[in-house]
């Protein structure tokens, strides 16, 4: 089957995967993701996976807490969230390795780029957790990163709540437009609460589209490896 990308990294929210409770994980939710990834993958499309650790702990929210600790704390979430999308992949026969950036042997690979572009090659979807390893960056820069890393045709950032990019909050103003296309500054100089500005800024230098879509059908992801036009894509001029 033609494909539009030969590799994506998928980016999805912690928070999607609590189903309707907005914490921990629902596996109905974790497994319904899993077999659309596992489709994609059957397809010939090379997977890698970010996944964020909202619905564990979120760093950047804690008030009274030092900023480093609590960003390693959800750091931790993050892996709690990649193991469980490995235990479901691999329930439904999807080869998949998961890499910490914070080292962990005795449950995780350590992340190493080249050993994780083999995977990919092998038709193995890898997740990379624990961020960047570094405090002070979101797993949307993560995405960015890993993203420039393995050299991936194209972000895919799934989204909890809306189906792609609005001029305002859809679920406050009704009467807001929703953007089909944007460049990297369109976000940057209308503030779109998108991805944070550093994950933007290093898309915009190594000119790798974003598109941003609703996690709420994840068949969306299916469509959207066929080529169809879902959500807002955001890319350069």
């Amino acid at each position: 089957m033609d494909c539009k990308y030969k590799r994506i990294l998928l980016k999805i929210s912690g928070e999607a995967l609590a189903g309707g409770s907005g914490h921990g994980i629902n596996e109905e939710t974790v497994m319904k993701i899993s077999q659309i990834i596992k489709n994609v993958n059957d397809m010939g499309v090379e997977v890698g996976l970010v996944i964020g650790g909202g619905n564990f702990w979120r760093g950047a929210s804690a008030i009274d807490m030092d900023r480093t600790t609590s960003d390693y704390m959800g750091m931790l979430g993050t892996i709690i969230n990649g193991l469980a999308f490995q235990d479901a992949l691999e329930k439904i026969g999807v080869q998949t390795r998961v890499q910490t950036a914070i080292e962990m042997r005795q449950i995780a690979e350590p992340y190493i780029r080249r050993k994780a572009v083999r995977h990919l090659e092998k038709s193995r979807v890898v997740i990379f957790s624990g961020g960047s390893g570094n405090p002070f960056f979101s797993t949307d820069t993560t995405a960015a990163l890993r993203a420039a890393e393995i050299n991936a045709d194209i972000i895919l950032l799934a989204k909890n709540g809306v189906d792609g990019v609005y001029s305002d909050d859809p679920n406050k103003n009704p009467d807001c437009k929703k953007y089909d296309k944007l460049t990297y500054i369109d976000i940057l100089n209308k503030g779109l609460k998108i991805m944070d500005s550093t994950a933007t800024s290093l898309c915009m230098d190594n000119k790798i589209p974003i598109l941003v879509f609703g996690i709420e059908n994840p068949e969306n992801i299916e469509k959207i490896a066929k080529g169809e036009n879902i959500g807002t894509i955001i890319e350069e001029v």
